[in-house]
């Protein structure tokens, strides 16, 4: 018997209350594997499901905790995967749907439950679009619904007039801006919304500074307030910043809608 079928067996026993019971999950269990221990509440205390950093890992264990995972979740993400790593996986899981998701993979079927928020995803190029799914992917597990649009950087600014007014009309409650090169992008679309704004820099680029460097200093440096940064081809790092904010912010729309009162104003 694990800890979840001990705690909900105590609830019927009444040897506890259902609010102890909730104490307890919202901790969540730890699956002790020999090569993981596996934080399966998660997603219950932090609102970010555990994911899967394959990178370091060999695929057979990947398989074996993306297996392990699946027990107790109906899908689990799987970050910068080799094609082996995915090979591997698809072979021990044959009847598990597993889709790509840029440099990630989902293992899984169904969707989540819609949370309310929502978000924009903006790529600045073509190239950015692997990193920029990965942050989607995430995202979207977390509950909230996604808007993208892809090849619109500074190259050719005219390009985003389109996109931005698609952005208004879905108000979104957060955006992400995934760019190469010099990161330019997230600055200029920092500066026209009125909602938080993740830069997403990428590794993509030439020669010095092409590895994101260039595109991290760039948005670091950003004039723009309201322009929050993260690491170099950290998609879950932005994804998950983004669904936590949007996450949020529903509930408090939720909660005003509920009350009778009118949510705050959206994007301008």
């Amino acid at each position: 018997m694990n800890k979840l079928e001990e705690t909900l067996d105590a609830v019927a026993r009444g040897a506890i209350s259902p609010r102890e019971a909730a104490g307890r999950l919202s901790q969540g269990e730890v699956r002790y594997l020999d090569v993981a221990a596996l934080d399966l509440g998660r997603a219950a205390r932090k609102g970010v499901p555990e994911i899967v950093y394959a990178p370091g890992k060999t695929p057979e264990q990947v398989a074996r905790i993306c297996a392990a995972m699946l027990e107790g979740t109906e899908r689990v993400i799987v970050s910068g995967p080799s094609g082996e790593h995915e090979r591997l996986v698809r072979q021990a899981l044959p009847d598990v749907p597993v889709r790509d998701a840029g440099r990630a993979l989902v293992v899984g079927a169904g969707e989540p439950a819609p949370t309310g928020g929502r978000l924009y995803a903006i790529g600045a190029g073509t190239s950015d679009l692997p990193v920029l799914e990965e942050a989607v992917a995430v995202a979207r597990e977390m509950g909230v619904a996604v808007k993208t649009t892809h090849d619109v950087g500074v190259a050719g600014l005219h390009r985003l007039r389109g996109p931005l007014e698609e952005l208004r009309a879905f108000d979104p409650d957060c955006v992400i801006v995934a760019a190469g090169m010099e990161g330019a992008l997230p600055t200029l679309v920092s500066g026209l919304v009125a909602v938080p704004v993740v830069g997403l820099p990428t590794s993509v680029g030439y020669g010095l500074g092409g590895d994101g460097t260039a595109a991290i200093l760039g948005m670091l440096q950003s004039c723009s307030p309201g322009l929050s940064v993260v690491n170099v081809d950290n998609g879950v790092g932005a994804g998950a910043t983004a669904a936590l904010i949007a996450n949020r912010a529903a509930l408090y729309r939720n909660d005003t809608e509920s009350n009778g009162q009118a949510p705050g104003a959206g994007v301008s």
